[in-house]
């Protein structure tokens, strides 16, 4: 019994009620230690692991990577790179070299009004090209590039010493645990996709899978993404995408974040862009600014492109979508509409120009 005898004879006195009550009184005062439960200590489990443990991001693009099972630990944990080497042992420390890159600081919705409310959003920090977050998350910054960072070699070989390999490590008041052998195996910089036309070992022309022999005649281009009742002025038939190459290049004297789209015969002749009389030029892509000359039109961007990987008016499944359309009379009078258009990304920033270039025969744009 642990509350005294002179406390009992109150009780007693008072009823059989109060009798029936001090259970539950001793439950919340008396008998304190008799209740106590010992303070929960902190808990690592030491099957701590990633979901993977093989990673092949491309350079030049944030790559967000590793799916964390912390097997009930307690939190919140930390987490840090440690032992990054080579597979020969030697340090690996060019992705830890520092370089700004943009943070957003505020939601991006696809609304922005102009560039400088977009950037107002963001700003520039100064990062690691590869580090673990605080949620345990891998992430290897778009500032990682190739004259920063050696991609994996262009042949196939796969020697130890070429391969990279990290730990992480994880920790909490109870203690630590080591996620050992983590590796890295980097593509070079692709700064568009698609990117077809590009090999990605070489960095160079991709040359035709078909006919890979015959560099000069048969290289690879990048396919427009729609092309639908687009007449060939010659043929008089429908034109197919195989009938349109597309390039995405830089070109010389922008402003550092333009963006240009352009149009192109059979013959490298330049289509002028107002003859895709239906296109909502306003709402092609989220650019400002708009310039259109009888050549090209184009926008003031931020780059990369999409900005980021959400559902806007200018963009879904993670890719900027764009269409060019234009109407004519066909035969019997009935209004035809022709359309092409791309799915693309561009993940460096500088003025780059998209151009579509009909290879066989050129569009009609004129009534029947």
């Amino acid at each position: 019994m642990c509350f005294n005898h002179n406390i009992h004879r109150v009780l007693k006195r008072k009823g059989n009620w109060l009798l029936i009550a001090v259970p539950f009184i001793l439950s919340l005062s008396g008998c304190k230690k008799l209740f106590e439960v010992p303070a929960e200590k902190e808990y690592i489990s030491n099957n701590i692991s990633y979901g993977s443990k093989f990673y092949e991001p491309v350079l030049g693009r944030t790559a967000l990577m590793g799916t964390l099972n912390a097997d009930n630990s307690t939190q919140p944990l930390t987490f840090s790179i440690v032992n990054a080497r080579f597979g020969d042992g030697r340090p690996m420390t060019d992705l830890f070299k520092t370089k700004e890159v943009w943070v957003w600081t505020a939601a991006y919705d696809g609304k922005e009004k102009s560039l400088e409310e977009i950037n107002s959003k963001r700003k520039k920090e100064l990062k690691p090209l590869f580090e673990v977050r605080t949620s345990g998350q891998l992430i290897l910054w778009s500032s990682a590039t190739d004259d920063l960072v050696e991609a994996r070699k262009a042949d196939s070989t796969n020697f130890p010493q070429n391969r990279r390999y990290f730990d992480v490590k994880v920790s909490n008041v109870g203690g630590e645990v080591i996620v050992k052998d983590l590796e890295l195996k980097l593509w070079r910089e692709r700064p568009y996709e698609p990117s077809s036309d590009f090999n990605p070992y070489t960095g160079k022309i991709a040359k035709n899978p078909v006919d890979f022999l015959d560099p000069f005649n048969k290289l690879d281009y990048i396919r427009p993404s729609r092309l639908s009742n687009i007449i060939g002025k010659s043929i008089r038939k429908e034109l197919s995408s195989g009938d349109v190459a597309v390039y995405i290049r830089p070109f010389s004297g922008g402003n550092g974040h333009s963006l240009r789209f352009k149009f192109l015969d059979k013959d490298a002749v330049a289509i002028n862009p107002a003859k895709f009389n239906e296109t909502k030029w306003d709402q092609l892509i989220h650019g400002f600014n708009r310039e259109m000359t009888k050549e090209y039109v184009q926008y003031d961007v931020a780059y990369p492109i999409p900005l980021v990987n959400i559902a806007t008016p200018y963009a879904s499944g993670g890719k900027a979508n764009v269409n060019f359309s234009y109407s004519r009379l066909g035969f019997g009078g009935a209004r035809q509409v022709g359309t092409i258009g791309l799915d693309f990304n561009i993940y460096r920033e500088g003025d780059w120009e998209i151009v579509f270039q009909f290879r066989n025969d050129n569009p009609k744009f004129e009534d029947e």
